[in-house]
């Protein structure tokens, strides 16, 4: 991705006010969903800033981020497709990868982007395993849809925001006049 394309979807990743905020219980029950839908014990909505890949909703993890260098979802976000690494140990992408060469043993990896309406990739919606697996076309679909749900989440609660800050200038307005 060029710089230019990169510093705006960093632009657009700060815009929604998501980064180091609070649990939520709407993502947390989405992820938890995921890894019982998926069978697997780690569920994920990341976010991916400029050096850091940091977790929205954790299931299965008791880490909030981790470095961007290591991270998959760094390379899942430059595709608008989902981002599929089935065997880690044999996958030429991954050899390298601490989190598939180190301990924390990462086998299977798919992500699907969290595309804005602008056509910006903020992060992932992403199931791991530490053992080898598959997925289907029709789980593949889930896991896109999945992600949908959570982007269309994340607009709403921008567009809520802007509609409360665009009232209470309004309300400034009116009590100024007075």
């Amino acid at each position: 991705m060029n710089k230019s394309k990169e510093l705006e979807r960093i632009q657009t990743l700060y815009k929604y006010e998501l980064l180091d905020t609070p649990t939520d219980g709407s993502f947390d029950k989405m992820t938890a969903l995921a890894a019982k839908i998926f069978n697997v014990p780690i569920a994920l909505i990341t976010l991916v800033d400029t050096d850091r890949i940091w977790f929205k909703s954790h299931f299965g993890l008791e880490i909030n981020q981790i470095d961007k260098e290591p991270g998959l979802c760094s390379s899942a976000i430059l595709s608008d497709d989902i981002y599929l690494v089935e065997d880690a140990k044999n996958d030429p992408r991954c050899l390298s990868n601490s989190l598939v060469a180190g301990s924390f043993g990462l086998q299977f990896y798919a992500g699907a982007p969290l595309t804005t309406k602008d056509g910006f990739n903020l992060g992932t919606f992403c199931i791991i395993d530490k053992r080898q697996r598959y997925i289907n076309s029709d789980q593949q679909i889930m896991l896109r849809q999945i992600a949908s749900i959570v982007v269309d989440e994340i607009e709403l609660r921008l567009q809520s925001r802007n509609l409360v800050k665009e009232y209470a200038t309004k309300l400034k307005e009116l009590q100024s006049n007075n």
